[in-house]
């Protein structure tokens, strides 16, 4: 009798913990998402245009701050760098 109580409490608290685990890793959710696929194409393609914008920004903010940072290097009138950097400055405004 005593060892069936302390199984029962024993298996009573793993299924508590796995509940909790179960619900923190959103699992329905999720696997409500797999059951619409509907909804998972939308969900799919909203991020993919987000990552998409994301991606053009993060790139022409690089580009922009490296532009920037070539134009210094150039009026520094570093000898042989600073020819090299004014044709790749010159090239790049050229295709605005």
């Amino acid at each position: 009798m005593f060892r069936k109580n302390k199984v029962e409490k024993l298996l009573l608290a793993n299924l508590e913990k796995l509940n909790f685990t179960l619900a923190k890793n959103h699992v329905l959710e999720l696997a409500e998402l797999l059951g619409n696929t509907k909804k998972l194409f939308f969900r799919n393609l909203m991020t993919g245009i987000a990552k998409g914008i994301g991606i053009g920004i993060g790139v022409t903010v690089l580009t922009a701050i490296l532009l920037i940072v070539l134009q210094k290097i150039v009026t520094l009138n570093i000898p042989v760098i600073g020819d090299y950097i004014a044709d790749i400055v010159e090239i790049v405004e050229s295709k605005k």
